[in-house]
């Protein structure tokens, strides 16, 4: 990204990867209201160490616990050779983690198996 603001990204310093990836949010109760916060999560250590990335947004650490800061919390993200199975690893690894009033869409990635057949 910095080579980009800099305007000195050459093409062979940008490499693609033949795969899919699916980002699953979980938000707070009362989001997109008014968000909860100071609920501790849970089960992020039990997250895939391959292929999958937790995004902190709306967290805090209290206590040497994350815990909840309000509206979206987390993006658990999941990369596969295809987006079904992308999707499936995204949702398999939001269901280890684990946080009071948590708020999770189960559409996520639908449109786009839609437009695959």
């Amino acid at each position: 990204m910095y080579a980009c603001a800099k305007g000195t990204l050459t093409a062979d310093m940008v490499h693609w990867k033949d795969a899919a990836a699916c980002c699953v949010i979980m938000a707070s109760a009362g989001y997109p209201a008014s968000s909860h916060k100071g609920d501790v999560i849970s089960g992020l250590d039990a997250v895939d160490k391959e292929d999958v990335m937790v995004f902190h947004s709306g967290t805090a650490k209290k206590d040497g616990q994350y815990v909840t800061n309000g509206g979206r919390v987390l993006g658990v993200t999941a990369v596969a050779p295809d987006l079904k199975s992308a999707i499936e690893k995204a949702y398999a690894n939001v269901k280890r983690i684990h946080f009071d009033g948590q708020q999770v869409r189960s559409d996520i990635g639908a449109k786009g198996l839609k437009h695959l057949k």
